[in-house]
């Protein structure tokens, strides 16, 4: 029988997964290279951005190389910390990052406007409505948890990568729908964010419920004690609602300020008039 991680062993056991950590390294860079590009036409790049992708870069490396990554998959309870960290955390560091932004402000003429034109594309006016956006966050939850995706991700190395893919795509993408800065086709108002929001708090509820309240395992091959299970289900309930929180406060936030902005420039207009 295996024996059961402790905090210990998350901290210090660490692991080298390349395949996990090339994206990060690559990432890592071009966000660096673009700010220091950036410096050197004698523009500033916000020091709160940097730092927001220098703490996504480090939740990824903590996810994918350290004892989180060596014991996902002995106990669920450990996976969820590994999830919450890819679903989560990093998206929203990312999508604070404004990674697309900084693309705008430093690519040459024919990468902007491949961007700008993949921005206005069909495709992106799809993926980046709300409703899709919400379901593919919240429909991976439940096809991961609630279906035998869970246990084949254990089995398969390939499908265990694209779980991990998902959720990180998934997570950034309803984000940045949400409390994004770069310059998403058809971003909702604010209201409807906080609806959106609100609307995705069920599916961490349901999960976390259904996972707590089941007389058996999930993944019985996998994951086969129900004392894990139900940790893994408070830890998977607790972090969502502290997640959606969070995201609210940043919404509220962002709509006080916009609000501020505007009455800052109907006040110039009449001042002009």
């Amino acid at each position: 029988m295996v024996v059961a991680p402790d905090v210990g062993d998350l901290v210090l056991r660490w692991q080298l997964d390349a395949v996990a950590l090339v994206p990060v390294v690559v990432v890592g860079g071009l966000y660096w290279r673009g700010v220091r590009d950036l410096g050197r036409r004698g523009r500033r790049w916000s020091p709160g951005r940097s730092a927001a992708m220098a703490g996504a870069l480090a939740m990824a490396v903590v996810a994918t190389q350290s004892g989180v990554a060596r014991f996902e998959d002995d106990r669920l309870w450990v996976h969820m910390v590994q999830h919450t960290l890819l679903g989560l955390v990093v998206p929203l560091l990312v999508v604070l990052a404004a990674p697309l932004t900084l693309v705008l402000q430093t690519g040459g003429p024919a990468t902007r406007r491949g961007l700008r034109r993949a921005l206005r594309s069909r495709p992106a006016h799809i993926v980046t409505h709300p409703v899709v956006a919400w379901c593919l966050f919240g429909g991976g939850l439940i096809a991961i948890y609630l279906t035998p995706l869970l246990a084949l991700s254990q089995r398969n190395d390939f499908v265990h990568l694209a779980v991990h893919t998902h959720v990180v795509l998934a997570g950034t993408l309803f984000l940045a729908v949400l409390i994004g800065v770069d310059p998403l086709p058809g971003r909702p108002p604010y209201a409807a964010r906080l609806l959106a929001l609100l609307v995705a708090v069920p599916f961490h509820a349901v999960v976390g419920l259904a996972l707590l309240s089941a007389s058996r395992p999930v993944a019985p091959d996998a994951y086969p004690l129900l004392s894990d299970q139900r940790t893994a289900a408070g830890l998977f309930w607790g972090t969502g609602e502290l997640f959606t929180v969070t995201v609210a406060a940043i919404v509220v936030r962002q709509w006080w300020l916009a609000e501020q902005r505007a009455a800052a420039r109907e006040e110039r207009a009449i001042a002009a008039y």
